[in-house]
């Protein structure tokens, strides 16, 4: 004969398996995906500048945002301006994830994801499109992007560009310095800044 315990019952609803709801919420992902119901993925990692929100629709990835962003304000603003159709999807970033962790262990130097640009436009996006040109372990003057864009005097508009970049450490906004070398402005912080450029200097 079976005893059940009531109490039992009730501490083990409070305290579900982990495994249980990941293989649950992987189902939940799948339902999603094929039925269209999936605008906006995101998981979160652990990197040496702190957990990294990243976000992708199908065109690619949307966003990166540093842990002082608040990652729920980020999903909040991505929900107001693509789509409130959102869902943590770890599988669907997997790939990001595995090359922003190439990235920082030092084996890979360029991002290859395709990328959703959508956030940003007009000079700010210009900016953006150049950055990759920065090689890995060089770096630019905010100066010598406004010239490289076009447009020599805006190096104020420059700045601001960078400071509001959508996919930080992908595109490399880190790489831009004042022109007296010294680091200026960054979203994740002067820290992360240093560490980057540490990285890629070594």
């Amino acid at each position: 004969m079976t005893v059940l315990d009531p109490a039992a019952g009730l501490a083990a609803l409070a305290s579900p398996d982990p495994a249980v709801l990941e293989r649950l919420h992987a189902r939940l992902e799948d339902g999603a995906a094929h039925a269209g119901a999936l605008d906006i993925a995101y998981t979160v990692t652990g990197t040496p500048v702190g957990r990294l929100l990243l976000a992708a629709t199908g065109q690619g990835l949307v966003r990166v945002a540093f842990e002082g962003e608040g990652h729920d304000a980020v999903l909040a603003s991505l929900a107001g301006s693509i789509s409130p159709r959102i869902l943590r999807s770890p599988q669907r970033l997997a790939g990001a994830v595995r090359q922003l962790e190439e990235y920082f262990a030092g084996a890979r130097r360029a991002s290859e994801l395709p990328l959703d640009r959508r956030l940003p436009s007009g000079f700010r996006l210009s900016v953006l499109e150049h950055l990759p040109l920065v090689s890995y372990g060089r770096t630019e003057s905010y100066a010598q992007v406004a010239a490289a864009v076009g447009s020599p005097k805006a190096v104020r508009a420059v700045g601001t560009a960078c400071a509001t970049n959508p996919l930080p450490i992908v595109v490399p906004c880190h790489r831009v310095l004042r022109s007296d070398g010294t680091y200026g402005g960054y979203l994740g912080g002067s820290d992360a800044k240093a560490y980057l450029l540490g990285l890629e200097a070594a």
